[in-house]
């Protein structure tokens, strides 16, 4: 499980040392609690995401555990570290919108006859109770040729779960090549 601390200031200052400390700054919300303020060790963050399995996971902050989504994070656009982390907090019986990640399996046969695969969607939002959150969309693009495209009906969502794209979106498609 991931811990982290609890930010007494949101001054400049204050989140100046804490990056220079190693801490990556982040925001907790949702759950119908209070925003928390929060600072996580970034070598330990950068680990846990990137070894993590399911979309939702625990952090402790403050003594309680809370199960929560990667919403947003930003980036210096020079070194590429990461500076800002939002998460959202997952309620297992309210009814919320989530990003859920869309993973491709396969290789579409349209890149043998020399045409590009494109991913124009990397998240699709949803709404669902917490439970019924996927961990990601798994679509298959074997059978996608040149100028062929998945689109946002085309995605098969478990059975609670609502996409929130118009149907007529591209998710992902393998275009000519120039």
């Amino acid at each position: 499980m991931l811990e982290g601390i609890v930010r007494e200031s949101t001054a400049k200052s204050a989140t100046k040392a804490l990056r220079k400390d190693g801490y990556l700054i982040a925001n907790i919300y949702g759950g119908g609690e209070p925003n928390i303020n929060a600072a996580f060790k970034r070598n330990d963050f950068v680990r846990f995401v990137k070894n993590k399995t399911k979309l939702a996971f625990e952090v402790k902050v403050d003594a309680k555990k809370r199960l929560v989504v990667i919403e947003e994070y930003q980036a210096d656009p020079v070194s590429g570290e990461l500076l800002h982390v939002d998460l959202r907090e997952v309620v297992k019986d309210k009814l919320s919108r989530y990003l859920v990640p869309v993973k491709t399996v396969g290789t579409p046969k349209g890149v043998k006859n020399k045409g590009v695969f494109i991913t124009m969607k990397k998240r699709i939002p949803v709404q669902c109770l917490g439970k019924d959150l996927p961990d990601a969309f798994a679509i298959d693009v074997s059978a996608l040729d040149v100028n062929d495209t998945i689109l946002a009906r085309d995605v098969q969502a478990p059975k609670g779960v609502k996409i929130l794209l118009d149907g007529r979106i591209a998710i992902t498609g393998v275009i000519k090549a120039k």
